[in-house]
Order: C-alpha cells, then sequence, then structure tokens
C-alpha cells in the first residue's frame, strides 16, 4: 500500500492587510446566470444558500467528493463589509476538516497557534491550562487551535473551491422565495440582471441567523436574549502581550467587568470588553473612548493603531428540527451561541462536514436516502450541547444576583488559594468534537471522533488518518489491528467487494501482512484514536467519526456497515 499522492493546491498572494488602512476584502464578479436569458427553470441536486463559514465549507467538501452543487450568496465578497474579525478562534476538529479540504497550510501560515489559556480575576491567576499536555488534544497533527480572522478562511475556501471545480457560485443572488413538495425544492433569485427560478433536491441554508428560511418552512426555535454587552477592538501594539488567550472575570482596568485577550493574523489583537448593560451602543465604540479603555489596560505610553471596532450583544438559539423535508439548516442558520469557548463557527463547520459525506454517498449511490435522517439526529444533539455550555459561561460571567452571584464570587475566592476550586472557574469550556450518542448511523460503541494521528506506510513514510480517509475517497473506512486469521481477512476483502468500504489491516512494529492492504501502528496512536484495544475492527466515517467497533469479522460488521450508510446489506442478519 503506497501512500496517496496529496498537496496542497498553490494559490496566489491573496488580501493582506495594510497597515493604518485596515482590511479591503475581495469582491467576485457577478455573473448573469443562463436561466436569466434562457429562461428555463434548471434543476441542480444540491443548492447551498449563504457564501460564509459554514456554506463555503459545505461546497469545498462537497467539491472534494465530486459532487455538483450551486452556492448563491447576496453579497460579492467573504466576511461582512464594514466589520472585520468576527469569529477567530478555530479548534482542532476545524483544522482536520481543512487539511482534508486542503486549505490548512494557507490557514496556518497565515493564523496564530496557541494552546495556553490563563484566566485572571483581579490581578490574581485563578486558572490556567496548556491544551498541548491534554491527552484530548495532543496526537493530532493538527495544533489545539489557531487564531485567524474568519474573512480571511472563507477566502482560502473560495478559491479552493475554484481549484477543485464542480460547484458554481454565485455572487449577488438573492433568495426571495422557496417551497417545496414531494417532487422537488423551488427557488427565486433575485439578481441586478434580473430575476430567474431554480429547482433541487436538497437546499442548504447557511444564510446565518437572520434567514427567511425559519419562516418559509414554519421552523420553530428555542430561544433566549440575553441583555449583555460587550465591545470588540481590533488593534495593533508597540509592544507584544504573551501568545495566550488572557481572560480577566473583574478586570480592574474595566469597571471590574470580563476581558478577553486574543492575538489573530497581522499581528492584529482581538480585545473584548465587557459593558455595563444598559451601556449605548454608539458611546462605547467611539474611537476617544476605546483608546482611554486600552490606556488603561496597556499603559499611556503603549502605541496604538485601532484597525476595527464594534458592539455586540448576543443570544442563544436552535431550531428544534434541523431538517425540513429537502431543507437543511446548518451554521447560525441552524444555531446560535454565546460567543465563549469557541462554539459558534466551529459548529458550523462541524455541521458542513457531517452532512457532505452523506449527501456525497446518496447522490453517488453508495449509501439509502435514509442517511440524511441522521444528520439531525447528530448535529441537533451537538448544537443543543454547545448553547447550554455557553449558556453557563455567560451566566457565570454576568451572574444573576442572589444564588449565581454568591457562588461565582466563592468560586474565584477558593481558586485564588485552593487547586481543586479552579475547575470551577468558567470563562468558556473551550469547544470539542462532539460525541454523536443518539445517532441511527452509529451503534453503542460508535459516535465518537477519531483524531488525525499519523502511523507508517509499508514503505515507513509517515501516513496520517487524513490521508487515509482521502484515499478511501468518501467510502467507510474498516481498521483491522493485529494479525487476523485467513479467513477473517477473506471476510473482509468480501466486504469491500460487495460494499462502498475500504479494508486496512492495521499491524503493530512487528506482525504479517494478510490480503489485504496493511499499514503499520507501531506507537499505537492510530489504535488508541481509534478507542479500541487488542485484536479489534474500528469502522470510520469519511468526517472522521467511529461508526462502530467490533472483535470479530463477523454479521456484526456487516451490519455496522448497512446502519452506517441508512439500510441493510446483502447477508447481513435481521
Amino acid at each position: 500500500m503506497a501512500a496517496p499522492g496529496y498537496a496542497e493546491a498553490a494559490f496566489g498572494s491573496g488580501y493582506q492587510f495594510t497597515p493604518g488602512q485596515g482590511y479591503v476584502l475581495p469582491e467576485y464578479a457577478f455573473v448573469e446566470p443562463p436561466e436569466i436569458r434562457s429562461g428555463e427553470v434548471a434543476r441542480h441536486p444540491i443548492v447551498i444558500m449563504g457564501a460564509g463559514l459554514a456554506g463555503l465549507t459545505m461546497a469545498c467538501a462537497l467539491a472534494r467528493y465530486g459532487v455538483p452543487a450551486l452556492l448563491l450568496d447576496e453579497d460579492n465578497t467573504v466576511g461582512v463589509k464594514g466589520a472585520s474579525s468576527r469569529g477567530i478562534c478555530y479548534t482542532q476538529k476545524s483544522l482536520e476538516i481543512f487539511d482534508r479540504l486542503g486549505v490548512y497550510g494557507r490557514i496556518a501560515a497565515k493564523g496564530i497557534q496557541w494552546s495556553v489559556g490563563r484566566t485572571f480575576a483581579g490581578k490574581d491567576e485563578v486558572y490556567s491550562f496548556d491544551l498541548r499536555q491534554q491527552s484530548a488534544y495532543n496526537l493530532s497533527s493538527q495544533p489545539p487551535f489557531i487564531n485567524i480572522q474568519q474573512f480571511y478562511i472563507e477566502g482560502f475556501l473560495v478559491e479552493r473551491i475554484g481549484a477543485l471545480g464542480a460547484i458554481d457560485i454565485r455572487w449577488n443572488n438573492r433568495v426571495t422565495a422557496f417551497e417545496q413538495n414531494a417532487e422537488c425544492a423551488t427557488l427565486s433569485v433575485s439578481t441586478p440582471a434580473g430575476d430567474y427560478r431554480i429547482r433541487a433536491d436538497h437546499v442548504i441554508d447557511a444564510t446565518g441567523s437572520h434567514t427567511p428560511f425559519r419562516q418559509w418552512v414554519g421552523a420553530s426555535v428555542t430561544a433566549k436574549k440575553g441583555d449583555d454587552r460587550w465591545c470588540i477592538a481590533d488593534v495593533r501594539f508597540t509592544r507584544r502581550p504573551p501568545t495566550e488567550r488572557h481572560t480577566w472575570i473583574e478586570a480592574p482596568f474595566n469597571d471590574n467587568r470580563a476581558v478577553w485577550q486574543h492575538l489573530m493574523g497581522d499581528d492584529v489583537w482581538r480585545i473584548d470588553y465587557q459593558m455595563a448593560p444598559d451601556t449605548d451602543p454608539a458611546a462605547m465604540s467611539r474611537e476617544e473612548v476605546v483608546r482611554e479603555r486600552l490606556a488603561r489596560q496597556f499603559g499611556a505610553d503603549t502605541e496604538v493603531e485601532i484597525v476595527w471596532v464594534g458592539p455586540y450583544a448576543y443570544k442563544s438559539e436552535c431550531v428544534d428540527r434541523m431538517r425540513h423535508g429537502r431543507l437543511f439548516f446548518m451554521g447560525d442558520a441552524a444555531k446560535v451561541v454565546s460567543p465563549f469557548g469557541a462554539r459558534g463557527g466551529n459548529t458550523g463547520i462541524a455541521d458542513a462536514d457531517n452532512l457532505a459525506w452523506k449527501l456525497a454517498a446518496v447522490i453517488q449511490g453508495r449509501a439509502s436516502p435514509g442517511l440524511l435522517d441522521s444528520y439531525h439526529e447528530e448535529r441537533h444533539e451537538a448544537a443543543t450541547q454547545n448553547v447550554l455550555v455557553s449558556n453557563r459561561t455567560a451566566r457565570f460571567l454576568r451572574p444573576a444576583p442572589g444564588i449565581e452571584k454568591t457562588f461565582r464570587d466563592a468560586a474565584l475566592s477558593l481558586a485564588r488559594q485552593h487547586l481543586f476550586a479552579r475547575q470551577l472557574v468558567n470563562t468558556g469550556r473551550m469547544a470539542i468534537a462532539n460525541p454523536y450518542s443518539h445517532s441511527s448511523a452509529c451503534d453503542r460503541t460508535g459516535g465518537l471522533p477519531v483524531q488525525n494521528v499519523s502511523f507508517a506506510w509499508p514503505d515507513g513514510s509517515r501516513g496520517t488518518m487524513n490521508e487515509l480517509l482521502r484515499w478511501a475517497d468518501g467510502n467507510l473506512l474498516v481498521l483491522l489491528f493485529g494479525d487476523a486469521s485467513r479467513s477473517s481477512l477473506e471476510r473482509l476483502q468480501a466486504l469491500s467487494e460487495t460494499a462502498p468500504v475500504r479494508c486496512v489491516q492495521v499491524l503493530g512494529a512487528e506482525g504479517r501482512a494478510g490480503a489485504v492492504e496493511h499499514i503499520r501502528d507501531p506507537q499505537g496512536h492510530l489504535q488508541g484514536a481509534c478507542h479500541v484495544f487488542g485484536h479489534a475492527w474500528a469502522l470510520i466515517r469519511p468526517d472522521s467519526y467511529l461508526a462502530a467497533t467490533g472483535e470479530s469479522i463477523d454479521a456484526a460488521l456487516v451490519h455496522a456497515v448497512g446502519r452506517s450508510l441508512g439500510a441493510a446489506l446483502e447477508g447481513e442478519e435481521a
């Protein structure tokens, strides 16, 4: 078995930050859709609305699987005109996804890696962590986190999609109406050159929290609006603070309110200041007010270049169903969480990665349409968990008078002196790859993420889990750990010939290769990442999640493969 040939696409220099001028976002040309001239109502297998983080990740993933799709966006750029950084903090799972899509190298080159976080109450450090020392992060080929301005990633994805082909991106195309029936979905689209209509088999709504599709399909939403107010200041300094995540719960330089401090690309720092609930957003964002606030924190002699300033308030909400017939909600269109712990944009990236392989498998005939129901089962579970966790952080940072405030003050007081209490300090539980415990596409041993760990190809060169997934090319992947009998290997070979499965035997430093492809895992990292021990098999999906594990190559594996594809396979026992 040879290592698959793969290299990230080469790109131009792209757009850059210009000191003293801030950012100039790229603009993409409007091209008149062919339906306007022909008057025909074309039909597409997949239509994606919204060229934001989730929509572009979805489009790029489909392009990698070779599935054609149409992507519509009402603007002509990435990011938001007039806004700067927006989302900045990207998790290891998101970085692993971007590695599979071929844009991770650019993100790593432009962004800032970090793993250390420190939390202060007043002048006292009450909590700290180093994610590289934690087993949940330390084996992946990607770092725990990278900070980078969201529009950079979106721009990288646009260019990558162009290199891959298969996706038609239409800028300045706004969807004005939607309807669906048993045959198809129909969308009305408005453009500078006129209006047109299209039909689609599947529709992805990634238009954000103000989506009109919730109303068009009658989607119910569970929501909670807070009154917390914040002000973002993106700045550059003459003196450089540590490249760490610093959080103050009670910052003496911000009227004993919370502050976040992060470094992004271009040596730009994101400083988030918590404001009083009744603060006037326009007043808090005036340059002289922001400069006074920065001077209190960093000293009056520190030279500061203000790149961008903007106020924000947050809310939490989640649609009760992420699938409505042919329509799938994704990203902020599906749920909005408080901006604590990097659980916003990262969950939209995971939404896209989850749905893309399933749609590809269904369209390419590898899976039953019933598999698509598992998108709601898995990603709604993740959404509700992320809303719950981030809401708890919001309450810790601004507790209600009474028992919440008493608990917060007690936790901070104890944390100053006792290690055990530092786990109670909640300034944002960092986002993780959510497990799936209620999925019809996973059994009780599955639903866990698999890190992008390394192993050895037969020639001794280094490989990674992502390379195995690219080799599997959208099919399920069976890893068989350890030596196996001839009959077991023959059954495994037969399964790969009758189902969309690629099979690999994983050997230790020693061991005899059998009749299927093989690799070596001398340090046991791959087996550990698959959450199995000894002689066992692991069934891995294209989104690098476990579908199932087991010990014997028998009917249980056949059943797990069928379950992961939404249909029973020939030879599966009832």
